[in-house]
Protein backbone atom coordinates (compact mmCIF):
# COMPACT_ATOMS: atom_id res chain seq x y z
CA UNK A 1 0.00 0.00 0.00
CA UNK A 2 1.75 2.97 -1.09
CA UNK A 3 1.58 6.08 0.85
CA UNK A 4 -0.59 5.02 4.01
CA UNK A 5 0.20 4.49 7.41
CA UNK A 6 -0.44 0.97 8.46
CA UNK A 7 -1.40 1.15 11.87
CA UNK A 8 -3.55 4.01 12.03
CA UNK A 9 -4.61 3.81 7.94
CA UNK A 10 -4.38 7.48 7.05
CA UNK A 11 -3.86 7.80 3.42
CA UNK A 12 -3.49 10.95 0.83
CA UNK A 13 -7.06 12.84 0.95
CA UNK A 14 -7.88 15.27 -1.15
CA UNK A 15 -10.80 18.66 -2.24
CA UNK A 16 -10.50 21.63 -3.51
CA UNK A 17 -9.24 24.95 -2.52
CA UNK A 18 -12.23 27.25 -3.30
CA UNK A 19 -11.10 30.91 -3.72
CA UNK A 20 -13.92 34.07 -2.60
CA UNK A 21 -14.00 36.30 -5.21
CA UNK A 22 -16.30 39.18 -5.21
CA UNK A 23 -17.11 40.31 -8.68
CA UNK A 24 -15.68 41.70 -12.13
CA UNK A 25 -14.07 44.20 -10.28
CA UNK A 26 -12.91 43.18 -7.17
CA UNK A 27 -14.94 45.83 -4.58
CA UNK A 28 -18.67 43.80 -4.54
CA UNK A 29 -21.40 44.09 -7.13
CA UNK A 30 -22.55 41.34 -9.94
CA UNK A 31 -20.67 38.07 -10.30
CA UNK A 32 -19.26 38.45 -14.02
CA UNK A 33 -17.73 34.43 -13.39
CA UNK A 34 -17.63 32.15 -10.83
CA UNK A 35 -14.62 31.51 -8.32
CA UNK A 36 -12.68 28.61 -9.59
CA UNK A 37 -12.16 25.63 -7.59
CA UNK A 38 -8.90 24.62 -7.46
CA UNK A 39 -8.42 20.62 -7.07
CA UNK A 40 -4.73 19.78 -4.03
CA UNK A 41 -4.81 17.03 -2.06
CA UNK A 42 -2.81 16.22 1.23
CA UNK A 43 -0.41 13.94 1.72
CA UNK A 44 0.45 12.05 5.61
CA UNK A 45 3.64 12.77 6.64
CA UNK A 46 5.06 8.65 6.62
CA UNK A 47 8.03 6.97 8.34
CA UNK A 48 9.58 3.98 7.58
CA UNK A 49 10.08 1.98 10.93
CA UNK A 50 11.31 -1.24 12.36
CA UNK A 51 8.63 -3.17 14.64
CA UNK A 52 8.72 -6.32 16.49
CA UNK A 53 6.06 -7.90 14.91
CA UNK A 54 4.66 -11.58 15.68
CA UNK A 55 8.45 -12.00 17.05
CA UNK A 56 10.12 -10.75 13.91
CA UNK A 57 11.32 -7.57 13.43
CA UNK A 58 10.06 -6.38 10.47
CA UNK A 59 9.67 -2.48 8.31
CA UNK A 60 6.61 -0.60 8.09
CA UNK A 61 5.22 2.57 7.35
CA UNK A 62 3.85 4.96 9.81
CA UNK A 63 2.42 8.14 9.87
CA UNK A 64 4.46 10.54 12.49
CA UNK A 65 1.31 10.81 15.12
CA UNK A 66 1.49 7.14 15.35
CA UNK A 67 5.57 7.04 15.50
CA UNK A 68 5.26 9.40 18.24
CA UNK A 69 3.06 7.29 20.66
CA UNK A 70 4.97 4.12 19.62
CA UNK A 71 8.08 5.82 20.42
CA UNK A 72 6.70 7.03 24.24
CA UNK A 73 5.73 3.02 24.85
CA UNK A 74 9.22 2.15 23.46
CA UNK A 75 8.08 0.00 20.52
CA UNK A 76 10.06 1.26 17.86
CA UNK A 77 13.63 -0.88 17.56
CA UNK A 78 16.76 0.89 16.56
Amino acid sequence: MARQCEILGKKTSFGGNKKHRRGASGGGGKWKFKAPNTKRTWKPNLRKVKLEIDGQVKRVKVSMKAYKKLRKLAEVQK
